[in-house]
């Protein structure tokens, strides 16, 4: 421990967002940095506890009271090997993870937590700024080859796990650069795409290999892939998302946040085509637009910021659940994962421009002229009994020129792929594994990430990547890995 006293010391403070007015002009981070003194001082009100609850509620186990106590003491280049021996990309989780560390946190149980996720970005922030980051080639080759098939964070993680070992890893990525949700999903204003670039970067010096605009089972097919390699891991994600199919669903101006979200980072990359991952090409943009973004998650946020940033002339926010309390309840007690309201970002612009969040909404039908949507009806939903009842009479209609679904994923997508592998599903229609081995109903083919576990978080995507790079090495060298092991467990985060 840094600093046995210091968290009776000082208070928790965490990084400010910039003023609304200005943040929304540009898509650039909009967060302030903290020095290096600042870091060091929220450092040292980690307690290094008897048992350190932060690192069970993390999914990768990160070993978060060593390197609070490396950086309180200014030995940031020790606190960077710590945290890569169990985090491939933090510079990724330490922005856009919701950091379930922080909930797990002993401090938080009658104060505010320590700030894990400053601490886990400060770190590896530095580390770039002072070229402490390399690429790390295997020195033998094992003279396996493996193929990744998705080249989201799972299939990154695994694909480093697996080059680490010394097996020749080729990703396969159906569109034209890595990253998935991290490069087409998430907004600049929280993750800078170029940020995403420099890791890829650094794995193809590694010696990965990376194969663009190749779909696995359109571009070529199943049997063409798996002749030529010892062994597949499908880490695909779940990209099959949530759909309202009701009257006028099909009108234009009703997108999946996937259409629209992509083209808003696709452009401010700077690409001429901004549209080219739509399945029709066809251009979604929010200036002068009325928008509804129906889903209060993550994606629903991001949604809403871009908008926001595109100059809609409105945006408001449907959620189907109730609005969740301001403070845990007695059913959700620490270390558990706080259920509480969270007010993100773009929420936060959202009401200060005008906009709301409108709970307990179900949406009934689309309106429409001329083909394209001029508005949709809602209904009131009754939460009192635990289920979700329409209240009578509460209908209402709204007006909107763009609507956004952003109501989660259900899994991969189903035919192409995994038809012609002829891997099993489970009941949800997630690629099934065997619980131990990461293994598939088929001889050789693993499953990692969203596509296996379904919709998750990005920590759990990695730790999903680590853990079956350990289960693929194993397979291949015919005995234990040496591979760093993952804790994998069901909670509910």
């Amino acid at each position: 421990m840094g600093d046995p006293k210091g968290f009776m010391k000082h208070g928790r403070m965490s990084p400010k967002y910039l003023g609304v007015t200005e943040r929304l002009l540009n898509h650039e981070e909009h967060i302030e940095e903290f020095t290096e003194e600042q870091v060091k001082t929220q450092a040292s009100r980690c307690m290094d506890c008897g048992v350190p609850f932060c690192m069970t509620g993390c999914p990768l186990g990160n070993l978060i009271p060593e390197w609070n106590d490396l950086i309180f003491r200014g030995r940031w280049q020790e606190a960077l090997q710590v945290l890569h021996a169990t985090n491939n990309f933090p510079e990724f989780t330490g922005r856009v993870c919701p950091a379930p560390c922080e909930n797990s946190c002993v401090l938080g149980i009658n104060e505010p937590p320590v700030t894990i996720k400053l601490h886990e970005v400060s770190i590896v922030d530095k580390g770039f700024a002072m070229g402490w980051i390399k690429p790390e080639p295997p020195p033998v080759r094992s003279g396996k080859k493996v193929a990744v098939i998705g080249g989201g964070p799972a299939g990154l993680a695994c694909a480093q796990q697996l080059n680490r070992a010394g097996h020749t890893v080729t990703v396969f990525e159906k569109h034209d650069r890595a990253g998935g949700l991290l490069m087409y999903g998430i907004p600049h204003y929280k993750l800078r795409k170029e940020k995403v670039q420099r890791r890829v970067d650094l794995l193809v010096a590694e010696g990965i290999e990376f194969r663009y605009k190749v779909e696995v089972g359109v571009d070529i097919t199943w049997e063409q892939l798996k002749g030529g390699y010892d062994a597949v891991v499908i880490s695909t994600g779940a990209e099959l998302g949530r759909d309202l199919p009701m009257p006028g669903r099909d009108l234009d101006g009703v997108h999946f946040a996937m259409e629209f979200l992509p083209q808003s980072n696709r452009s401010n990359w700077g690409d001429a085509d901004v549209a080219a991952l739509h399945p029709k090409k066809q251009r979604i943009h929010a200036k002068g637009r009325k928008v509804i973004v129906i889903g209060g998650g993550d994606t629903g946020s991001d949604c809403i910021g871009t908008s926001l940033r595109q100059e809609a002339s409105g945006v408001v926010n449907f959620e189907l659940m109730p609005e969740p309390p301001g403070a845990r309840t007695g059913g959700n007690p620490w270390p558990q994962w706080a259920r509480v309201k969270r007010i993100s970002s773009s929420v936060e612009e959202l009401t200060t421009t005008g906009g709301d969040v409108h709970y307990s909404l179900a949406t009934k039908q689309f309106f429409g002229k001329d083909g394209k949507v001029t508005g949709l009806q809602t209904v009131t939903l009754d939460w009192s009994s635990g289920k979700p009842v329409e209240v009578a009479g509460s209908e209402k209609t709204w007006e909107a020129d763009l609507v956004l679904l952003a109501m989660g994923f259900l899994g991969p997508r189903k035919g192409g792929l995994l038809e012609q592998a002829g891997v099993a599903l489970d009941e949800r229609g997630n690629v099934k594994t065997d619980g131990t081995t990461r293994m598939t109903s088929v001889d050789g083919v693993f499953a990692a990430g969203d596509a296996r576990r379904g919709q998750s978080l990005i920590v759990w995507a990695i730790a999903e990547g680590r853990e079956v790079a350990r289960c693929v090495d194993t397979w291949l060298s015919k005995q234990e890995s040496l591979l760093p092991k993952v804790r994998i467990e069901a909670f509910a985060y």
